[in-house]
């Protein structure tokens, strides 16, 4: 089966390396990212932890000098490269990662040229940016590399025992510690009244004269409503896990390789 082939543009100040691993793992799942570019001033000391990164990734950095202060000359050259990439008629998507609405217009005249677009980022992403796009990932879902929580294992270890050793000398604070905010979003393994709605009329929308509706059109249809949905978002590895803890749906799984999985509205008791 071919793979679709996709460019993927990444706004190097508006992006972290850690999240390269699960960002490439995810775009594997749309096709194969044929062109790898980062974009940023790199003579700028908050980009120097991107170097290891690039090259174990072959991702290729694209210099660009800040012209004057306040204005971000990395946005315009990376719109530029995106139009030149566009035209080339060679790719079947565009993956954009960047938190920043300016990349709002480019990301719906690409979709005007019946290209798809993915977009990426954290989720004070602006929504017009979002909404521009076929799809929107969160970085938060993408989890960070295995390797890097192994490797933060030991010294993780050793700096608890160092505070149990320093207990005694260090007198305990009397006042509770504050929680530290988590990053907004819904609540994790719940779903909120917005995204059940979407789902059901997702549902209704995809369902056949009998009411069943294929999960993946339904997926589809939820994709179109909102770009950003997302089962991970909720604590759902897969959409049929959401469905199923949704509490509003009837779950069918039909055939045997692999098993089709059909979904129903439940039956509302007045």
């Amino acid at each position: 089966m071919t793979q679709d082939t996709l460019a993927l543009l990444i706004d190097g100040d508006n992006a972290s390396p850690k999240i390269v691993t699960g960002l490439l793992a995810e775009i594997a799942n749309y096709g194969i990212a044929s062109v790898k570019r980062i974009y940023g001033d790199w003579t700028k000391p908050n980009l120097n932890g991107w170097k290891a990164c690039l090259l174990e990734h072959s991702i290729q950095p694209v210099q660009q000098f800040a012209y004057t202060t306040g204005k971000n000359a990395t946005d315009g050259a990376m719109i530029i490269d995106a139009m030149d990439l566009l035209y080339t008629g060679r790719f079947s998507g565009f993956c954009i990662v960047s938190s920043d609405s300016d990349f709002a217009r480019l990301a719906a005249r690409i979709r005007e040229q019946g290209v798809t677009v993915y977009g990426f980022g954290e989720r004070k992403t602006p929504r017009p940016f979002i909404t521009a796009c076929d799809k929107f990932v969160y970085f938060d879902v993408l989890g960070e590399p295995a390797e890097e929580a192994g490797a933060s294992a030991v010294p993780g270890r050793k700096v608890a025992a160092a505070r149990t050793a320093m207990k005694a000398l260090i007198p305990e604070k009397t006042e509770p510690e504050k929680a530290v905010p988590a990053q907004s979003g819904p609540a994790k393994g719940k779903l909120d009244d917005a995204a059940l709605q979407m789902l059901e009329k997702a549902v209704s929308a995809s369902a056949d004269e009998d009411g069943r509706a294929h999960l993946g059109r339904v997926g589809t249809h939820l994709a179109k409503q909102a770009p950003d949905f997302d089962a991970r978002n909720y604590g759902f590895a897969r959409l049929s896990d959401l469905a199923e803890a949704s509490g509003i749906l009837d779950i069918e799984r039909v055939g045997d390789h692999p098993k089709v999985v059909m979904v129903k509205l439940k039956t509302r008791r007045g």
